[in-house]
């Protein structure tokens, strides 16, 4: 049996951040995942996800986004690697909407810089866009993408660069709790660790075992050929609130597509190992219709991939330990907007297992929320 100060289930974006810190921090780890490196099987992949500060979810995750954003700057320091490429971010809605009045009461708060540009204005600076008249545009500078991917495979070498110890292909199949931790049991070997941390995305319901409703719904995410149009640096990631939901997008990067998608929706799954992945007609025609909306150049759809979201009841993260099992910490519900803050809720969830509490600001993530009456 492999003994360890932690053991980490589920590598993809947080699972792989936490890792890495831990191993930087000389604790002896060890991650565990029921897939290869990197897959795209969960919800760390799909070329690039939007980061942002001004946030109209709520405005007490900007605190968090600006230490996520310091420690993004540090991993691209250390392993040399560009993965967040600042190409600004535009966010289009009526004046009313929950994205414009959200941004605007982040940028508020924090003191964020937020422009609000005319529609001739942006047009001249973006005339590939054409945007309703009745919608108000909101544009922050120090907004852009992340490359998924990468981020996931620089943070995993960086953690096996530091000692980490790793295992692809491990279906967890048994959680025991010792009197000094925690054994995990796979199909190949049992691991033992004082703490357990755990980052398994759409399969958190099944290992956690938590009283709350966690859903999971498979995305489509969808890449257009523009030609010379809509490329990094020049175009900024875009986010539409429309009168039938919201879409978002990014800009071909390295002589890729235009990725668009709808962000509200999704399918509803019971099991999120069965692959589905072909495209579902629906999705397909409201993503084409949204893009002949607010595009004015010819596009071609190129490819189509999923990605799958795991909800909670309020759509904001889980990050706590286990009510029942203290020596196991968790992240869950991330709800399709948390790859941005990846290594801040890693640094969360190290402090949490040590400590039993965090000095990050994150209190409003708890699990209590959900479960008082």
């Amino acid at each position: 049996m492999a003994n360890f100060d932690f053991i980490v289930l589920g590598l993809g974006g947080v699972g792989s951040a936490t890792l890495y810190q831990l191993a930087q921090q000389g604790h002896t780890c060890v991650g565990i995942e029921q897939f290869g490196a990197v897959h795209d099987r969960g919800s760390s992949h799909g070329q690039t996800r939007i980061i942002r500060k001004a946030y109209f979810e709520h405005p007490n995750y900007v605190p968090l986004l600006q230490r996520a954003y310091e420690l993004w700057a540090a991993i691209e320091t250390e392993t040399r690697q560009t993965l967040f490429h600042r190409v600004g971010l535009a966010q289009f809605g009526p004046a009313d909407g929950e994205i414009i009045r959200g941004i605007e009461a982040s940028a508020d708060t924090h003191g964020l810089a937020v422009r609000r540009p005319s529609h001739d204005e942006f047009r001249r600076e973006h005339p590939a866009f054409s945007v309703p008249e009745e919608m108000v545009i909101l544009v922050e500078e120090d907004a852009g993408l992340l490359l998924v991917e990468p981020c996931v495979e620089q943070q995993l070498a960086l953690a096996k660069r530091h000692g980490a110890v790793t295992h692809f292909q491990s279906p967890v199949r048994e959680i025991r709790q010792t009197t000094g931790g925690v054994d995990v049991v796979t199909d190949g070997a049992t691991f033992s660790a004082a703490r357990l941390i755990i980052t398994a995305g759409p399969w958190a319901c099944r290992l956690l075992g938590l009283p709350i409703p966690l859903r999971v719904v498979r995305k489509h995410l969808h890449w257009y050929d523009a030609g010379a149009h809509l490329s990094a640096p020049d175009t900024p990631s875009f986010f539409f609130h429309m009168p039938n939901g919201y879409f978002y997008g990014t800009p071909a990067v390295d002589g890729g597509g235009v990725k668009v998608a709808e962000h509200s929706g999704g399918e509803l799954l019971t099991d999120p190992s069965i692959p589905s992945r072909g495209e579902d007609p629906l999705d397909r025609r409201r993503v084409d219709e949204f893009v002949n909306k607010v595009v004015d150049v010819d596009l071609t759809h190129q490819h189509h991939d999923t990605c799958l979201y795991t909800m909670s009841p309020d759509e904001h993260f889980i990050v706590d330990r286990h009510p029942q099992h203290s020596q196991i910490s968790f992240a869950a519900g991330l709800s399709g907007h948390g790859f941005k803050f990846t290594p801040v809720i890693a640094e969360m969830l190290i402090q949490l297992s040590i400590n039993g509490h965090t000095q990050l600001p994150g209190e409003f993530l708890s699990l209590q929320r959900l479960t008082e009456s």
